[in-house]
């Protein structure tokens, strides 16, 4: 089933503590979310259990868990009597789910900037900065990586978790629609919108990151006009 990833050497927790069993689900669900991102996880590709075990090196417990997180959030489909598969790239709905987004990115990343602590905003500005270098040389797998590690530090400092539980999806579908139709996108541009909104973050000034995130959602619009039109 699709393309073989190497494992985390995790072992099956179900007998384990309660914060060992929330760190397994955490990885597998994020090694899943990254695979769908990254299309190792096709559109509309079955999802069998067994493969991702051995694809992920995680266990059952993790695994069922982290699938249905993503059951919940859209990114896996339950047919009945087909099992489970991947959702589809939903191209004419794009649009919407970036304008939604954005709603959401603005109110995370105004509340970032007045609740980071002096390590998070320390953390978000070298994501930004191995974000550019990863651009600057063409490294899509840095890029990608160092985009996940600013989303999740963002969303630590905004504090709401309502917001990040409702942005989260929106986030992977986008991340997965970028990295299907890449050849269109410029990842030096992108790079500059996440800096200017982790520098607004890193000065303690809101407004200055609401406008990174208008950024960064201006050029993710631009972008899907251009796959849309091309």
């Amino acid at each position: 089933m699709g393309h073989r990833v190497p494992p985390l050497n995790f072992r099956d927790m179900t007998s384990a503590s309660p914060t060992v069993k929330i760190r397994a689900t955490e990885a597998a669900y994020d090694r899943i979310e990254q695979m769908i991102a990254t299309l190792q996880l096709e559109p509309n590709q079955p999802i069998v259990e067994s493969d991702l075990i051995q694809m992920t090196g995680l266990g059952r417990t993790p695994i069922r868990e982290a699938l249905m997180r993503l059951i919940a959030s859209g990114l896996i489909e339950q047919q009945p009597r087909r099992g489970l598969r991947v959702s589809e790239i939903r191209i004419a709905e794009h649009l919407i789910l970036i304008e939604t987004r954005r709603v959401l990115e603005r109110l995370i990343a105004g509340s970032a900037a007045r609740r980071a602590t002096t390590g998070q905003r320390a953390a978000l500005l070298q994501c930004a900065h191995d974000m550019t270098e990863a651009a600057r040389q063409g490294d899509l797998a840095g890029y990608m990586r160092a985009d996940q590690a600013l989303d999740r530090v963002t969303h630590e400092a905004s504090r709401n978790p309502y917001a990040v539980q409702a942005i989260i999806p929106m986030i992977i579908q986008c991340r997965r629609f970028w990295y299907a139709y890449q050849h269109e996108g410029d990842l030096e541009r992108g790079a500059r919108c996440h800096l200017m909104l982790a520098e607004g973050i890193h000065a303690n000034d809101p407004d200055r990151a609401i406008a990174g995130a208008d950024a960064l959602m201006d050029y993710l619009m631009e972008f899907t006009h251009t796959v849309i039109e091309g």
